[in-house]
């Protein structure tokens, strides 16, 4: 039997910078740049315009709901989840533990600001499902975000909503 969706039955999660995660993956690069060293075979650096966010799920059993993004200006911004349960201190991210698809949002320089932000729709969607799937196994989760033609980390307010129990 199917119940009407209450606003109280939502979950929404905001996406938060795991700063202490980023600088320790910063510090990785400035680190091997100083020794002249090279990455690992299939290692995934940090690169200057990315930052790592994170998920906390109080609740294991979710459905994916819809996103909530919001941007001010213009620019592009990406995100990827990685599927790692993150140990930095003890292992470095790896390329093939990026997840398909990313999530990419953007308003082009010639939009009005106003103007609502595009993305790929249903690579968003099926990314948002793969979130609440990752959930069912995870109480956290990472990803990356890469901020691109002017897009900055303090212009934004990124969120998901779930629907508990689904």
């Amino acid at each position: 039997m199917d119940r009407a969706e209450s606003p109280s039955e939502k979950l929404v999660l905001e996406f938060k910078e795991d700063t202490a995660l980023t600088e320790m993956m910063r510090l990785r690069v400035s680190s091997l740049q100083r020794s002249g060293q090279k990455r690992q075979d299939g290692e995934r650096l940090l690169l200057p315009h990315e930052a790592v966010y994170r998920l906390d799920f109080a609740v294991q059993e979710l459905g994916f709901s819809r996103w909530y993004f919001s941007l001010s200006g213009h620019g592009r911004v990406t995100i990827t989840g990685i599927s790692q349960h993150w140990t930095p201190d003890l292992t470095n991210l790896m390329t093939r533990q990026l997840l398909e698809p990313i999530g990419t949002f953007w308003r082009n320089a010639e939009d009005p600001e106003e103007s609502p932000l595009k993305c790929l729709e249903a690579d968003m969607q099926e990314f948002g499902e793969r979130i609440a799937e990752l959930a069912k196994v995870r109480k956290v989760m990472y990803f990356l975000l890469a901020f691109k033609d002017g897009a900055e980390a303090a212009n934004l307010s990124c969120s998901i909503e779930f629907i508990p129990g689904k």
